[in-house]
């Protein structure tokens, strides 16, 4: 065999061993180092996937828990003012009438009266009347007229009250702050109809 043939089968040869050893190296990374970790990496990014979800399904159910609180609520808050707050259209007569009935039952003498109207802070479509009210009536008149008004289908409440007795009788001059609460149903905010009365008064 010629000298020339001789040096290219022994390159060949190198070429050859040099590749297989390139080959087994990378085999050999592979082994040691495989993509996407080895199989304790594999088995802790399991583990902190599955802790994730778990995490994720108790916020949804917590979340679900209290969008259903909310709902109920909601509900509840809107029975409470059908139940206990007055129209607006009715408020007036409604409770001037709930009052004198009141009275009538407790045989308690009404006098006079006046009333205010003014909003609850953060509501357009919710506000608070005040009835200023005079009585003259005897204790026992005024405990059952406190009993009638707590007995109401309507919230009432007595924000303040004085009596005093009259001079020589056994009679009490009753002097009464009582709150009861309206509500909007129009549609408009009450805000907006009194802003529109005060343009329209100014024209």
């Amino acid at each position: 065999m010629a000298r020339s043939q001789v040096r290219d089968v022994k390159r060949t040869i190198r070429v050859a061993l040099g590749a297989l050893l390139a080959l087994n190296v990378i085999a050999a990374g592979l082994l040691l180092f495989p993509p996407g970790g080895s199989a304790d990496d594999l088995e802790r990014q399991l583990a902190t996937l599955q802790t994730q979800v778990a995490q994720k399904r108790a916020l949804l159910e917590r979340t679900r828990l209290n969008v259903t609180a909310i709902e109920k609520a909601r509900g509840e808050g809107d029975q409470f003012l059908d139940n206990y707050f007055l129209t607006r259209r009715t408020a007036d007569s409604a409770l001037l009438s709930e009052l004198t009935e009141a009275a009538i039952k407790a045989q308690i003498k009404e006098r006079d009266r006046a009333q205010t109207t003014e909003f609850i802070e953060g509501s357009d479509t919710l506000s608070m009347m005040t009835i200023t009210a005079n009585y003259e009536g005897t204790y026992r008149n005024l405990l059952n007229f406190i009993g009638e008004l707590d007995r109401s289908g309507q919230l009432l409440i007595i924000e303040s009250m004085s009596a005093a007795p009259q001079q020589g009788s056994n009679t009490l001059t009753v002097s009464m702050k009582i709150d009861a609460f309206i509500r909007d149903d129009s549609g408009v905010s009450a805000r907006e109809t009194a802003q529109t009365a005060r343009v329209e008064e100014s024209r």
